[in-house]
């Protein structure tokens, strides 16, 4: 069973003469606005299936929506988002769009059950920025980033993206992108927020991110304050190590 899977679950029974799908669940810490998300085995492997929730299924409009975001989505492959597959027909949820299975929890989760660690927190700092960039300049609208839609792999700890678009664009505008350095600042500072230690620099990277008005305006400005952190960082090191080899020297010389 996959690991992101929360006592919340409901199995949904399936019947599927064909045999191409089974173990129906619905995972409700995925939810969405208009859409349930599940997991399933087709032809006996793991997917995700993204589905309108049973209130909209059959309303034109809302197949319509659920189509244009497959259309925007399909194309995309970057290896901190959560790729699309197709789109199909699924006995009892209707169409549904088919995703990678992603093995992991969502960082809202990890906040909540207070497991965040280091390499978390770097991910943030590099991956992150990458999907974004990535959806950028593809020119893809998206959802706000919060900690419901990004996944850290079970095992390594890999950022997954699972809201990655609803609609292409010629060209962005320069606030769509602005929104996307706004939202990333709120969320760091909720993950320092939850933090027992203090990141000073990386607390200041958040709050410029944050500021409608700050100074970091789009991902090359942020890739820049992330930076400096990751820099001071290495050179506090080689300081010490520096520090330490004089020691060592010296202790050698007095012998």
């Amino acid at each position: 069973m996959t690991a992101y899977i929360s006592k919340e679950e409901r199995a949904i029974p399936i019947s599927d003469p064909t045999g191409r799908w089974s173990e129906l669940t619905l995972l409700p810490e995925w939810e969405e606005e208009l859409y349930d998300v599940y997991t399933v085995k087709k032809h006996g492997k793991w997917v995700m299936l993204k589905a309108l929730k049973e209130e909209f299924r059959g309303n034109p409009r809302f197949e319509a929506i659920l189509e244009k975001e497959f259309d925007t989505r399909y194309n995309l492959a970057h290896a901190n988002i959560v790729m699309v597959n197709d789109l199909e027909e699924i006995p009892g949820i209707g169409r549904a769009i088919i995703t990678d299975d992603a093995y992991g929890y969502s960082l809202r989760r990890l906040i909540d059950e207070k497991r965040l660690t280091p390499k978390i927190i770097h991910r943030l700092e590099t991956q992150l920025p990458d999907a974004l960039e990535y959806i950028q300049e593809n020119h893809v609208m998206h959802l706000p980033i919060t900690p419901d839609n990004i996944i850290f792999t079970e095992y390594n700890e890999n950022l997954k993206l699972t809201n990655v678009g609803y609609d292409h664009r010629e060209q962005l505008e320069s606030q769509d992108t602005k929104m996307d350095i706004i939202n990333y600042g709120r969320l760091l500072n909720r993950v320092l927020d939850n933090l027992p230690e203090r990141l000073p620099h990386l607390r200041r990277v958040a709050r410029k991110a944050a500021d409608p008005e700050g100074p970091i305006d789009n991902i090359q400005d942020l890739r820049m304050a992330l930076r400096q952190r990751s820099q001071t960082s290495i050179t506090v090191w080689l300081l010490a190590f520096i520090a330490v080899m004089l020691a060592v020297l010296i202790a050698l010389t007095l012998r």
